[in-house]
């Protein structure tokens, strides 16, 4: 192997393998094989720091370390953030922190704003669960809660009832903790995002007729296989159909108010992988991209580590490689390079052009109308191409006056 910066995954690999072959020689540290070793653990350290870029603290995590390390207890907070009744708020995460307190903090503590500055992790508190965070009005007008038509009284036994499938709500906030990652261009409200994960998850769990998933069964051939139902009027019914039997639930359900949500990959204990789309805009092209990226999340990432994946599909995300990946295994799914590169399409965005692909490729021509409008940025062109309004009514369990897809 050439000793040179690792780029990718593949040099990655052989990286990873050449460390130990050299280890298993245990070489002196002075020898060509030692420095060698020594100059490859660089290499690949380099590589991971660059992939998977070290998050900052969470910010009252980084206020009660500073305070163990001073041995300060939280009425020492007073000076900095304002009584003990607000003192205790923020540190218990019912109070944000404002641009004063950061200031003092910094100021009088040392921690850098960069960190006081990002928003903290409302369920890291297993102890508190903020219900009034909850957007309780719209999740009773869905029936989130069954059939109760106004907030009861007690939160508590209408949360634990919906969060049963979790245990509690506590556990859910675990679930949601550390094992996230969203895609937006905005902030998502985390306790809209965790109601509406439970919600999909209830779906499946309540008929969970599912076939057993096979790690690896979700493969570029496989999505390349689903695509192809798109030529069909009620396609994306019959692709939902293929991945019950591939042991994947599909579930649609509108996003809750402040999440920009367009689709989530969901890994969750006792249940099958869920990919559940929101339909937040009804038009076929973005149907079949957004079902194709949170495959692509099955596909690669479903042993990363990472249990939610929240996509906001309206924007790109050029700097997370995770994103990156699905975003390329989805076009390669939809649109393979090789017969776009060799297309008119590329070059003339045209009907012409657009219904030739598709029937090359064996794709609604939406899709290909789409990758077209994409490529350019002209989302005004071949506007009747993309299904507008072609999705949401073949889903009738989700078009009912409950869901709102404003």
């Amino acid at each position: 192997m050439e000793i040179k910066v690792i780029k990718t995954e593949e040099e990655y690999n052989k990286a990873l393998g050449l460390i130990e072959e050299l280890m298993s020689i245990d070489p002196d540290p002075d020898s060509t094989e030692g420095e060698k070793l020594a100059l490859i653990v660089a290499l690949v350290k380099d590589y991971e720091a660059r992939r998977y870029p070290t998050p900052l603290p969470d910010p009252i995590e980084a206020i009660l370390f500073r305070m163990d390390q001073l041995g300060l207890k939280p009425q020492d907070l007073v000076p900095y953030i304002g009584n003990k009744s607000k003192v205790s708020e923020v540190l218990s995460r019912k109070r944000d922190l404002t641009v004063s307190m950061m200031r003092a903090l910094e100021s009088g503590l040392g921690i850098p704003a960069k960190i006081l500055l990002q928003k903290p992790d409302e369920f890291k508190n297993q102890m508190v669960i903020n219900y009034d965070r909850f957007p309780i009005k719209e999740m009773v007008k869905r029936g989130y809660f069954g059939n109760i038509k106004k907030s009861a009284d007690d939160l508590n036994k209408m949360f634990s009832s919906f969060f049963s499938l979790v245990d509690a709500p506590e556990k859910a906030a675990v679930l949601f903790r550390k094992t996230q990652y969203i895609r937006s261009s905005r902030p998502m409200n985390n306790h809209a995002l965790l109601a509406w994960s439970v919600k999909v998850a209830n779906t499946v769990a309540k008929n969970n007729n599912y076939t057993e998933y096979i790690n690896g069964s979700v493969d570029l051939n496989f999505m390349q296989e689903i695509v192809k139902l798109s030529i069909n009027d009620n396609g994306p019914l019959l692709a939902r159909e293929s991945l019950r039997t591939k042991g994947i639930a599909l579930v649609i359900e509108p996003h809750l108010p402040n999440t920009y949500l367009d689709g989530a990959a969901l890994f969750m204990d006792k249940l099958p992988p869920i990919i559940g789309l929101t339909l937040r805009y009804d038009r076929l092209d973005g149907f079949w991209f957004n079902l194709m990226h949170e495959l692509a999340h099955i596909a690669i990432h479903k042993r990363n580590g990472i249990n939610l994946f929240f996509d906001d599909l309206s924007v790109e995300d050029k700097t997370s490689p995770i994103e990156k990946e699905a975003d390329a295994l989805a076009s390669e799914a939809l649109v393979p390079k090789d017969m776009w590169d060799k297309s008119p399409a590329k070059l003339v965005p045209s009907e012409t052009a657009a219904y030739a692909l598709a029937k090359q490729i064996g794709v609604h021509v939406a899709i290909v109308a789409g990758k077209m409008r994409f490529e350019k940025s002209r989302y005004k062109y071949l506007n009747s191409l993309v299904g507008n309004n072609n999705v949401r009514r073949l889903f009738t369990e989700t078009t009912t006056e409950n869901h709102v897809y404003a």
